[in-house]
């Protein structure tokens, strides 16, 4: 259909001009005709290009979008406002975000720094994150399908060839074929495997590399056989690009890009926890390395992709349960045997039905505890002191398979305190005391779990204090107990 030009009004909506013309769609800004109720934010209206040199992916991907943007929901997403009928003229309406695309962000200067990688990486994980729990994968995420909000948050655009675990997956039903941007898409895709939010993290970490370098990690491959090379291939370290990006930064960046989506990051939520807190992220060669990967181990998985094969994703939401980041509230005084032996065996049984579950340590303490001027009470020391308990607490614990992260918060709301720290990292359960957090003000301090139980956004595990009593002449147990109390 030929472009609209502004004033043509189409099913009560007015065309104001046109904002983009690409090769899938044609994007208008628009308003309510006058007299219409208005939405309260500016709208626009996404047409697909139906001309004869289109293909039917075109309109297959218009249904797609459509299906899924009447029930995605949550800040990460335009709303949703009407549709056009396909039989007249097929459209979709929806908020207008402002913003600056990651496309244009590559595009400008100066390069960005490991800090602002971070940061950008980060934004864009958490919004895929947010699809992820709604059992959607967006499959298509690449700069231009990023917007970088004025307050940083990432929005994502363009569900044409997205999956949805419960509706009709309607392009590999129809098209049967390897769906998605040759440059950012994911192994499992190019053999038709949809459904997989590790796809995403892939995608993401195509991002991450071009941001961190300024170059493609796989190029711009343009037929079939240059995409199989990633089922098998790594890209040049971003290290041997740019000798100054820092050691933890590419072991994100190249866990992300793994061939086999099992090495990659168990899910978007853990993308994040690693961006969000470099310092505790664990460098191993891949972080460190600074030559490409050799032929030998590139034969070997070219042998391996050849004959392996791919099995469909369960439910997104049921992949992201198998892996949570567990968060376990210890209390730092006043703390009994019973309760640091109750924490310890709930957490290894938690850990144990949940074998990549991610473990974060957190206690909180008093903003006056690191006011003091003296060199016993300064905050990197008294940090680092507690920071020593709380790796003390958890050595009788197998944490082989687990990543494990400490963390020292400074509150006085010690409830309001854990349930920030949860919520901005994606913690999916909480595991404290049913009454820790300081014995001689127990009145006031039972208050917390339950505190934290109402607001926290995820489940919370309350913990009773129960010790066998052979245990409790186990001097191991005392010295342990004296060392995270003192």
């Amino acid at each position: 259909m030929k472009l609209l030009e502004p004033g043509t009004l189409l099913d009560g909506f007015l065309v104001e001009d046109g904002l983009y013309s690409g090769g899938m769609a044609h994007i208008y800004r628009v308003r309510y005709a006058e007299g219409a109720h208005h939405p309260g934010f500016p709208m626009v209206m996404k047409i697909p290009r139906m001309t004869a040199g289109d293909g039917a992916e075109n309109i297959v991907s218009f249904e797609v979008e459509h299906q899924i943007m009447q029930v995605v929901s949550g800040p990460h997403v335009p709303r949703f406002v009407a549709a056009g009928d396909l039989t007249n003229i097929p459209y979709l309406v929806m908020e207008y975000v402002a913003g600056q695309t990651l496309q244009q962000r590559l595009d400008q200067d100066p390069r960005p720094d490991a800090s602002e990688v971070a940061r950008l990486g980060a934004a864009m994980a958490r919004a895929a994150h947010s699809l992820h729990k709604q059992d959607i994968v967006h499959l298509d995420l690449k700069p231009a399908n990023v917007l970088i909000t004025p307050e940083g948050k990432a929005v994502l655009l363009d569900f044409g060839l997205s999956y949805h675990a419960h509706y009709p997956d309607l392009l590999a039903e129809e098209l049967r074929k390897a769906v998605g941007s040759p440059v950012w898409i994911a192994p499992e895709q190019v053999v038709g495997v949809r459904g997989d939010p590790r796809s995403d993290i892939f995608a993401i970490g195509v991002m991450l590399y071009e941001l961190a370098t300024g170059e493609l990690p796989f190029g711009n491959p343009q037929t079939a056989a240059g995409l199989r090379q990633r089922l098998w291939m790594d890209p040049p370290p971003p290290r041997k690009l740019r000798p100054d990006l820092p050691e933890w930064l590419q072991e994100v960046v190249l866990r992300c890009l793994e061939p086999e989506a099992a090495k990659r990051y168990a899910s978007a939520a853990h993308l994040v926890f690693d961006l969000s807190h470099p310092d505790h992220i664990t460098v191993t060669e891949r972080g460190r390395k600074t030559r490409g990967t050799g032929f030998r181990v590139h034969f070997k998985r070219w042998l391996k992709a050849a004959g392996m094969h791919y099995q469909p994703s369960p439910l997104t939401s049921q992949q992201l349960d198998e892996v949570p980041i567990l968060m376990v509230a210890l209390p730092h005084k006043d703390v009994t045997d019973a309760t640091l032996y109750s924490l310890r065996q709930a957490v290894q049984r938690s850990l144990g039905l949940r074998p990549g579950a991610r473990l974060a340590c957190v206690t909180v303490i008093s903003p006056g505890e690191t006011s003091a001027s003296s060199n016993e009470h300064s905050e990197t020391s008294v940090h680092r002191r507690y920071l020593n308990q709380m790796r003390q607490w958890t050595q009788p614990l197998d944490l082989s398979t687990h990543q494990t992260s400490y963390h020292v918060l400074e509150s006085g709301d010690v409830a309001q305190a854990l349930v920030r720290y949860a919520h901005g990292n994606h913690v999916s359960v909480i595991v404290m005391g049913a009454a820790t957090h300081g014995l001689q003000m127990q009145r006031f301090v039972a208050t917390v779990p339950i505190k934290v139980a109402m607001e926290a956004p995820c489940t919370v595990i309350l913990v009773k204090q129960s010790l066998p009593f052979e245990r409790l002449s186990d001097p191991g147990i005392e010295t342990r107990s004296e060392a995270l109390a003192s």
